[in-house]
């Protein structure tokens, strides 16, 4: 059973956005902070953003802050990242997983098979 899947990487020019979207099995998703992670070529996977279950917490890595903003519809089990002003060294396959633990994702918890971001200079 699939319990995390992303939608929305693509290929944008530098000072470009996109919108990606996490959609997870209520198991992982329900009363559960959500995460996003990101491993460029070469690199080791590093944590991106993480939301609360109420939203009323947002976290952000130093790298992606102003830039981009973390969301969720609880109605919907979803979870957004919108990328505003993209950097070539935003390029990476992009992750969604929970439950999130501060900027860490539990033992039990699932990833998505992870949607690829590239960004053009």
């Amino acid at each position: 059973q699939v319990q995390v899947v992303e939608f929305g990487g693509g290929l944008v020019q530098a000072g470009g956005s996109l919108r990606l979207s996490c959609v997870a099995s209520e198991r992982t998703f329900r009363n559960n902070a959500m995460g996003w992670f990101r491993q460029a070529p070469g690199k080791e996977r590093e944590f991106v953003s993480a939301i609360t279950w109420g939203s009323s917490m947002t976290d952000y890595a130093d790298s992606v802050k102003g830039r981009f903003t973390i969301s969720r519809d609880n109605t919907k089990n979803t979870v957004y990242l919108q990328m505003n002003n993209l950097k070539p060294e935003d390029t990476a396959v992009y992750y969604c997983a929970g439950p999130v633990i501060g900027r860490t994702v539990a033992g039990f918890g699932s990833w998505g098979q992870g949607t690829q971001v590239t960004v053009s200079s």
